[in-house]
């Protein structure tokens, strides 16, 4: 038998990352979607997880502190900072910095898992510095890329 796991799924679209480990049994403990339009659509596809626990932006609606206990953390940060979708800045997009975020998370609350979206062109932006730095910290951090 599987143990039920508890997951958080960050920059969460419409909960692609709920669907499937919910499907596995996990449940949801909180979401973060910037999109108000978005986080609407997310409380319609996802009627498990209460509405207090969709939040907003990551950076106001809640201190890392008040984040629950979760043993996974899912994460489709947004492809534009990286992708043809985008100018391409990186890191010197806002939306680029929200693997700040996802680290500072991993610090305080240490999960067992984690999975990131594969984000177009991450692999190869900025000449393969961006995903090795991010390589790095997470390693740092004890996962395994």
């Amino acid at each position: 038998m599987i143990r039920k796991l508890k997951f958080i799924d960050l920059f969460a679209g419409l909960g692609g990352f709920h669907f499937a480990l919910k499907e596995l049994g996990h449940e949801c403990v909180l979401a973060s979607e910037i999109q108000l339009e978005l986080r609407k659509l997310y409380a319609i596809n996802h009627p498990d997880l209460k509405l207090d626990r969709i939040i907003g932006d990551i950076h106001k609606d809640i201190k890392t502190e008040e984040i629950p206990e979760f043993d996974i953390l899912c994460a489709g940060f947004p492809c534009q900072p990286f992708s043809q979708a985008g100018k391409r800045m990186g890191v010197e997009d806002k939306r680029g910095n929200l693997f700040n975020e996802i680290i500072q998370i991993l610090q305080f609350r240490k999960p067992k898992f984690l999975l990131l979206e594969n984000v177009p062109h991450l692999s190869t932006h900025n000449n393969k510095r961006t995903m090795n730095r991010m390589k790095k910290e997470l390693n740092s951090l004890g996962y395994e890329i």
